[in-house]
């Protein structure tokens, strides 16, 4: 699979992560590294667990995620 970024821009770069939120392929460059909070349902305790968990999106999505 390649970075459907790089597709955009006419070349060819080949994915190493794909976008969490559309599915798209990314490679080093467009792939967004973020945090995400990890929820464990279990009884009445905390459901929010301490330590973040990572996702990965791409540039488009990252951005309609911020503005939400």
């Amino acid at each position: 699979m390649n970075c459907y970024d790089c597709h955009t821009a006419e070349r060819t770069t080949p994915a190493l992560a794909v976008c969490h939120h559309c599915g798209a392929g990314l490679c080093a460059e467009h792939a967004r590294a973020l945090p995400d909070t990890v929820h464990h349902l279990s009884g009445t305790g905390a459901s929010t667990l301490p330590r973040r968990a990572r996702r990965i999106s791409c540039s488009v999505c990252a951005e309609a995620e911020a503005l939400g």
